[in-house]
């Protein structure tokens, strides 16, 4: 047990009655999406690269009002308004998100309209219906054969209540005068979201849908006179919540909740500009919202639609290609197929997408795993996958072929509880052994475990990884995965896929750091150690490489270790309210954030320096779902190369003056590249491209036939 750091004569602590630097979580990630947004402007990015990161932008902020505004919303209504550690109360937060959210969302739309610009030049154009009159005639045409069957407007009056509008649809609102009553009427007509938003009228020129709708609804409302058309858009709560406890059947009563999320609360409104305050004031009644919930837009609403812009193969504008490469040790030699297996036998395997492949890496591991009649056994976590998963195909055949398949599906996954479900029943049509997970835990680690009768007796392979089994987000996610057949890890996994499966109890586990159980309490261990070691010492240093860190607990244990004079550097890819350089509080705490071309998403914690230095990687973030109510695992990292790889990994992001940004004890996030006025020297992204495509040139170390130490097969 380390020594408590109270005891420390040259800790430093604050005056009485100081409040706890912190900030706001969700103001910390509007800041998040503000350096997403900056990707966009920023023109030595290619063209295309920068109309994704516009789009990325909306869809982001779309799941910030789906989720998190929505949650605020419901604890006002229900009178649970207490300040967040912050000292902000509900109100004030919503108050503060709506002033930011104005100012990025003009600042959005104003790229856009430079982007459009610079993309014209380059002969790609997004026009006005009015810009193209020689075409008119022609989309007339196609508007009345591919538009108008799938139209339905909808009318609002005393016998035609306010209709429903789906989250996240786009609608217009229709203005119309019926001559022989001399009234005004009002309809809605919803954009169909089966149609494309782009419509290519000529060589890569497009009209946006809504336009050639617009054009034409005088064939919708013959006989009215068209007074006015606006467009509109609104985003519903889609949180669900479900009380297992309560529930017989975890999936059905999942499934339930599925279908009255689309008749979730609407918390955002947004409209054209020119959009008359009459009609707004028609929509904000129907759709029961305050004007601080109406979002006026100047341009085009829904940005994330710019996707099919940005997949345009134009090599020109889109960042050169990158293929992942075949991590050496999984590069075949004599057969066309890769012996994962083999490779883990001579030691354990660090893999890194998207640098290196998923589908030859992870991907094969399970698909060989299906296929080999000496595998007995294989679990798995799934949390996100996608909707063709190969992973999940080759379980439904290891299953189907009688071998033991056990698949622990989170059907809460957000946003993926749809896909899941699919992929459950498939799985237990296959005869796998499907479970949902512990009742008040959303189970988010990444585990795969395949047991091998090999020799005399049975060894055990495991994969613990910090992204999700999901090949496609592979391409663009960077996260890190551990395949080792060590006894201890092994035995871990297995511990922890009876407990996920089964009615076991586990309170303490031999390698692994896992949530609930051991995580938040090993991470204090190890903080504390640092200090410890740095006040007797001089030498301790934290680094924490991860998505978010907001837990007020974890944040006060590093506030702590400054003090005592600990040297810490935070990587984090989106919310922080961990405030740094503070006197007397924060001084020895650096944070930055590395936003690029790839999505980072990989966590690593290190610990020590030289020969005390320790290394974990896996599923959990800094904050409180992940330490207290989600079931996460971080395994060590402990070979020596596998070390030195993760410490390449920290030393590259850390010397990063290209896509860095830093955190300051104000709470402002500034370029590091402003911050030092000095030619670029260091990007993430490409210096870890060069170090992968070196790394798989390397000669593999012979496979062994024996077992190592720490293998689960008798001598």
């Amino acid at each position: 047990m380390a020594t408590t750091i109270r005891r420390a004569p040259r800790r430093k602590t604050l005056r009485p009655g100081t409040r706890t630097p912190y900030i706001n979580r969700e103001l910390s990630w509007l800041e998040f999406n503000a350096r997403v947004l900056f990707e966009a402007q920023d023109e030595r990015n290619p063209l295309l690269e920068r109309v994704r990161f516009l789009s990325i932008f909306a869809t982001n902020l779309d799941e910030f009002f789906q989720v998190r505004v929505a949650g605020l919303k419901q604890q006002v209504a229900a009178g649970h308004s207490w300040p967040s550690p912050d000292g902000l109360s509900a109100p004030q937060v919503l108050e503060r998100i709506r002033d930011r959210v104005l100012q990025l969302q003009t600042l959005h739309s104003s790229t856009w309209l430079r982007i459009r610009d610079q993309l014209a030049e380059e002969g790609i154009r997004v026009v006005g219906y009015a810009e193209r009159p020689e075409r008119q005639l022609e989309l007339r045409q196609r508007f009345l054969d591919e538009i108008f069957p799938v139209l339905t407007p909808l009318a609002v009056d005393p016998s035609h209540p306010f209709p429903y509008i789906s989250d996240l649809s786009l609608s217009l609102a229709v203005t119309v005068r019926d001559p022989q009553a001399g009234e005004d009427r009002f309809a809605r007509v919803k954009v169909p979201p089966v149609l494309p938003r782009l419509w290519e009228v000529g060589n890569r020129t497009y009209v946006l849908v809504e336009q050639i709708i617009a054009a034409n609804l005088d064939t919708l409302f013959p006989g009215m006179e068209i007074l006015d058309h606006h467009l509109f858009r609104v985003t519903r709560n889609a949180d669900i919540a479900v009380e297992e406890d309560e529930a017989d059947d975890l999936l059905l009563a999942i499934e339930e909740e599925l279908s009255k999320r689309r008749f979730g609360k609407v918390v955002r409104l947004e409209v054209e500009r020119s959009m008359p305050w009459s009609t707004r004031g028609l929509l904000q009644k129907g759709l029961g919202l305050e004007a601080s919930d109406v979002y006026e837009i100047a341009g085009m609403l829904d940005l994330a639609d710019l996707t099919s812009v940005a997949d345009l193969d134009v090599p020109d504008l889109q960042p050169a290609p990158w293929h992942p490469v075949q991590p050496a040790r999984l590069q075949p030699i004599d057969t066309d197929e890769t012996d994962v297996f083999g490779a883990i036998r001579v030691g354990d395997l660090l893999v890194h997408h998207p640098y290196e492949s998923f589908p030859g890496s992870v991907q094969r591991f399970i698909e060989q795993a299906a296929a080999d009649p000496d595998v007995l056994s294989i679990k798995m976590t799934l949390y996100r996958t996608s909707g063709d998963s190969p992973i999940v195909r080759a379980l439904i055949d290891a299953a189907e072929a009688g071998k033991q398949v056990v698949a622990m599906v989170e059907l809460k996954a957000r946003f993926d509880e749809r896909a899941n479900i699919v992929w459950a029943r498939a799985l237990e049509r296959a005869g796998a052994h499907v479970a949902y997970g512990l009742v008040g835990l959303k189970t988010h680690c990444k585990a795969a475990l395949v047991v091998r009768r090999e020799g005399r007796g049975l060894r055990s392979y495991v994969h613990i990884g910090t992204g999700n089994y999901n090949p496609k987000t592979a391409r663009v996610y960077t996260d890190l995965g551990l395949f080792t057949d060590d006894t201890a890890i092994t035995a871990d996994v297995t511990d922890l896929f009876n407990v996920l499966t089964g009615v076991a109890r586990k309170d303490r586990f031999r390698r692994l750091l896992v949530a609930p159980v051991s995580l938040r309490s090993g991470i204090d261990r190890l903080i504390e150690e640092e200090v410890t070691r740095h006040l007797e010492h001089g030498d301790g240093r934290i680094v924490m490489k991860i998505n978010s860190i907001v837990d007020p607990g974890i944040i006060e244990r590093l506030y702590a270790a400054s003090a005592a004079g600990v040297p810490i550097d935070i990587i984090v890819r989106g919310m922080c309210s961990l405030v740094p350089q503070v006197p007397g509080r924060s001084e020895t705490i650096e944070v930055r954030s590395i936003i690029g071309r790839f999505l980072e998403h990989s966590r690593i914690l290190c610990f020590g320096r030289g020969e005390r230095e320790r290394f974990l990687i896996g599923s959990a973030d800094i904050m409180e779902r992940n330490l207290d109510r989600r079931v996460e695992a971080l395994t060590p990292v402990e070979d020596p190369a596998l070390q030195e790889r993760l410490r390449t990994i920290i030393e590259v992001m850390l010397r990063d003056d290209r896509r860095a940004w830093r955190l300051d004890a104000s709470g402002e996030w500034r370029r590091i590249e402003s911050i030092t006025d000095a030619p670029v020297g260091v990007d993430t992204f490409q210096t870890l491209m060069r170090l992968a495509t070196a790394r798989s040139s390397e000669l593999p170390p012979t496979a062994r036939s024996g077992p190592r130490r720490g293998s689960g097969v008798p001598a």
